[in-house]
């Protein structure tokens, strides 16, 4: 039934005005009840600094980050052009003055890749854009594909000119090893605390190397609480410099 609702809707209002209040929709619930998700949790950890919003889709992360965060500068990535305009007018809606868009990719290594658009049960599932994986011919890797632009998180003109980056978060759809290695000497030298989420496949270890490599602490939610991770069951990741101190 969701499915069928979701798929009249794309198909009388459009793509971009169904996710436009889609996404005011979700801002406006978080805001009035809270979803006291693991993302709310990480909120309050974020210190005084810059902000990145890493696949940052149509804005519901990058709203709340900017309202709590008037003073702070939100430099929010995504490389689909139909999440990109609606992102846009997100802004121009909210009002927000401190939210930066970059239309590109991040990942190791500069030049061009092609993002897919998954459509599942003929529905555009646009919150699901992804890295085409070659040779997978799965509902999942079928779609609408756009050829976007990639870069390096180290080589962004605009970060390398922040004083403080204070907190990343990552949500790329199985791609964020390549996303955090392309950003090795940033996160070196500014040691910023990261909400990243992860799948709990092949790519899981390499990223929690990679951290552990770069002296941060693997962290997950335990209810309320942050612990360290080891094996327990998680979907959403925080990752702490041994250099931070977080607030009590």
């Amino acid at each position: 039934m969701k499915k069928l609702i979701q798929r009249l809707l794309q198909k009388i209002l459009g793509q971009p005005t169904y996710l436009y209040y889609f996404a005011r929709f979700r801002i406006f619930f978080r805001k009035l009840y809270g979803i006291n998700d693991d993302f709310d949790k990480f909120i309050p950890l974020i210190p005084n600094g810059a902000i990145l919003d890493i696949g940052a889709n149509i804005g519901m992360t990058a709203v709340p980050l900017a309202r709590k965060f008037p003073n702070a500068v939100i430099h929010a990535f995504e490389p689909v052009p139909v999440n990109c305009a609606v992102f846009k007018r997100i802004v121009k809606h909210y009002r927000l003055k401190n939210v930066v868009l970059h239309e590109n990719a991040l990942g190791h290594e500069t030049g061009t890749m092609r993002i897919v658009v998954p459509e599942i049960n003929k529905v555009h599932m646009f919150g699901l854009s992804h890295v085409e994986v070659n040779g997978r011919y799965d509902e999942w890797n079928s779609g609408e594909v756009y050829k976007v632009r990639v870069a390096r998180l180290d080589d962004i003109t605009a970060l390398q000119q922040e004083k403080k980056i204070a907190a990343v978060k990552i949500d790329v759809e199985n791609f964020e090893f390549f996303v955090l290695q392309g950003g090795k000497q940033l996160l070196l030298q500014h040691k910023p605390i990261i909400y990243c989420e992860l799948w709990d496949n092949e790519m899981l270890d390499p990223v929690v190397d990679l951290m552990r490599s770069m002296e941060y602490d693997v962290m997950v939610f335990e209810g309320k609480k942050l612990d360290v991770f080891t094996s327990q069951p998680a979907t959403n990741y925080v990752f702490v410099h041994k250099e931070t101190a977080l607030p009590a």
